[in-house]
């Protein structure tokens, strides 16, 4: 049983890292502090994704010809998959992105409402 837990160590902080984003998301009542959780469960999101794609001794699926230019046969496990590296490439653009974005919005809370706690903007917003 130890040697499951110790031997899986990164997902057990990736577990980690996505439980403590979550929870600032949920119950924190600042706006900024929820920012910043959403962008600690999305990145660890995409430090698991890079996980799973890992495979050790396996190299880049870069196919070389022989001598007479024919391709010898591919034995696929020698090689490691670069889908989920590019779509977690794409998820980090859409990460920076949607921080950016929520960077703006509070901004613009900030400047109307003149603070970025959330009881405090509902009892504006109510009145």
């Amino acid at each position: 049983m130890i040697e499951l837990i110790a031997g899986k160590y990164n997902y057990w902080i990736y577990i980690i890292l996505m439980m403590i984003g979550f929870y600032a998301m949920i119950g924190k009542r600042n706006m900024v502090k929820k920012v910043i959780g959403m962008n600690i469960f999305q990145t660890s999101i995409i430090l698991f994704y890079i996980s799973i794609a890992f495979k050790k001794g396996a190299t880049l699926p870069i196919i070389r010809e022989t001598a007479d230019h024919v391709a010898a046969a591919v034995e696929v496990s020698q090689y490691i998959n670069p889908l989920p590296h590019v779509l977690m490439l794409t998820a980090i653009v859409v990460m920076v992105a949607t921080l950016g974005v929520a960077i703006a919005i509070l901004i613009l809370i900030y400047r109307r409402y003149g603070t970025l706690e959330e009881d405090e903007i509902l009892k504006k917003v109510k009145s």
